[in-house]
């Protein structure tokens, strides 16, 4: 496959940049920015873009505190509403990442530009119906070009595609497996992150649809099985907590990493909970969730509840600094168990910065599976871009194993 982003291939050099941050004025896209100025390698070709100038000058600005070489980073002005612009875009680079959402209103224009020009596109997205449709009308384009489209490369769904492949590779091969991940976290919401819920929750329908009509389009799995079933409240020993179900697009993620590859089993389950201390919390909890998704089924509440938190506003970065998030999972297969653990800082913002930063170097300048079309973090990256984030203070960790595990939970 002659992918233009391949390290050594001929065709690379016909591309003006190695990655392009798109967005990079918004929240999350100037934490990213930022990192990239921090830590991006001597040599990598990258550029900064979004619709309006001044503020990606004001943006390079900042960047030139930073690092002073930023002080003649090129800056590159796209539009989601001019198509054209995008194309342009995606040709002159190997690599996008892309901040700006909700991505069902803004996304697709820029996908399929990438599909088109065989460059791998990387976003933040925790949106099913949008992974869904993308996968429907730019997978098989993607394929033919060589563009790795990833989807869900911040906290969702890093910490858990890449932490349920961390523990299964801790597991024995060729039986089944099962894995229940927990997460906690004492972080806050974005206005990007809480208009993209409230987006999701009024659309339970089109979800509904957009992911029937991705099954009819998907290749059968033969002589496997890999889902994702919802679980029950329950309490979990394993973590001391009470397990709520997580109904969000990381089990789905898993669950595509799974039927990918062959070393989760022959027969893979997981499922995803929330992990709540005490029992009172864990009630009120799944109150909040099911007001908040009846009152997004009305369209002038669902207006009124987004307008006080929009996207571009986020917590502060004493507020940051202080948060922080866990995903433990417990795994078990072939008589054996397994406790293992992603943790980090504030998961919203400045970890999710770096998870997307860090996939995009990844893309540039790693030596990876040769993939195509859409695919997940754990089989577009997999064992290097858990190295990448070990390195940029994220942990993976086994936590404990046990041997000679008899039944199935």
């Amino acid at each position: 496959m002659n992918r233009p982003g391949t390290p050594g291939n001929p065709g690379a050099a016909d591309r003006t940049y190695d990655v392009v941050l798109f967005g990079a004025t918004g929240f999350v896209g100037v934490l990213t920015a930022e990192y990239l100025a921090a830590h991006a390698p001597a040599g990598l070709r990258w550029a900064v873009a979004g619709r309006d100038t001044a503020k990606l000058e004001r943006l390079r600005e900042r960047l030139t505190g930073i690092d002073p070489a930023c002080a003649v980073l090129p800056l590159e002005r796209a539009d989601v509403a001019d198509a054209a612009s995008l194309r342009e875009l995606a040709a002159r680079t190997r690599v996008v990442a892309t901040t700006v959402g909700p991505y069902l209103e803004y996304g697709e224009a820029l996908v399929a530009a990438c599909a088109e020009a065989g460059t791998d596109y990387l976003d933040l997205t925790g949106e099913p119906e949008f992974v869904d449709l993308m996968y429907v009308r730019h997978d098989a384009r993607a394929r033919e070009t060589g563009a790795r489209l990833v989807h869900a490369c911040g906290f969702d769904s890093v910490p858990h595609d890449l932490g349920a492949y961390f523990t299964v590779r801790q597991l024995p091969e060729g039986v089944p497996l099962r894995v229940d991940g927990f997460v906690r976290t004492n972080a806050t919401f974005s206005g990007g992150t809480f208009a993209s819920a409230l987006n999701q929750f009024g659309r339970a329908r089109q979800m509904l649809a957009a992911q029937q009509d991705r099954r009819r389009h998907e290749p059968r799995l033969v002589g496997r099985t890999a889902y994702a079933p919802t679980g029950t409240p329950r309490f979990a020993k394993e973590v001391g907590a009470w397990a709520l179900p997580l109904p969000t697009i990381d089990p789905q993620v898993v669950q595509r990493s799974a039927r990918a590859l062959e070393r989760y089993g022959p027969d893979f389950r997981y499922r995803h909970y929330a992990a709540v201390r005490t029992l009172p919390f864990a009630v009120g909890g799944v109150a909040a969730a099911g007001a908040l998704f009846a009152a997004a089924q009305l369209p002038p509440v669902r207006r009124r509840i987004g307008a006080r938190l929009r996207p571009g506003d986020g917590p502060d970065e004493a507020r940051r600094a202080a948060s922080w998030f866990s995903v433990r999972f417990v795994g078990e297969g072939g008589g054996r168990r397994v406790r293992t653990e992603v943790s980090g800082g504030d998961p919203g913002y400045t970890e999710t910065a770096k998870m997307l930063a860090e996939a995009a170097l990844c893309l540039a300048q790693d030596e990876l599976p040769d993939t195509s079309g859409q695919v997940t973090t754990a089989v577009a990256m997999g064992d290097a871009l858990i190295t990448r984030l070990r390195a940029a203070g994220i942990g993976f960790r086994v936590a404990a194993r046990q041997e000679a595990v008899t039944g199935r939970r």
